[in-house]
């Protein structure tokens, strides 16, 4: 009688998961990074080039 072969080592990255995926939230489900910028502590030359950035082009 034959025996089975030993069963191979799964590497957990690709396993499946079958959780319920809307029990955890996603990154899309925060309001982080919506048109926040990065603090520069009030530089007139930094506020200056925000304007200059998101100046609408009929204001050109």
């Amino acid at each position: 009688m034959s025996t089975a072969p030993a069963p191979e080592s799964r590497d957990p990255k690709n396993a499946l998961v079958f959780d319920d995926p809307l029990s955890t939230q996603s990154s899309d489900d925060t309001d982080g990074g919506w048109g926040e910028r990065p603090t520069t502590g009030g530089d007139s030359a930094a506020d200056l080039a925000r304007f200059l950035d998101e100046k609408p082009p009929h204001h050109l």
